[in-house]
């Protein structure tokens, strides 16, 4: 789901991201960087977000790559679980 929220040139969206409880994690093999927010204390399930032009990028991770060498990771990017995440963040921007 992508998230538009239109940050003036004084919030810097890393910044913006990190106070709503995400954290930074990077990818070694792409050097891609994003920010998750895990549900529970495990690795998964937990949001991600890709921060893409002007836009934030939100699915849920169900679980971790199916195997070896692969990028698929059973992500939701729609339901009612994204949705009221994607709806606590447009809350949080609101009164930031």
């Amino acid at each position: 789901m992508r998230i538009k929220i239109d940050l003036d040139d004084s919030v810097n969206p890393i910044v913006f991201i990190r106070r709503t409880g995400y954290a930074e994690i990077k990818d070694f093999r792409s050097g891609q960087t994003s920010y998750i927010r895990r549900l529970r204390g495990y690795h998964y399930p937990r949001f991600h977000i890709y921060i893409e032009d002007g836009y934030f990028n939100l699915h849920l991770d169900q679980k971790a790559p199916s195997y070896e060498g692969t990028s698929a990771h059973s992500g939701e990017y729609e339901g009612r679980v994204v949705e009221e995440e994607a709806e606590r963040i447009k809350e949080f921007f609101s009164k930031f």
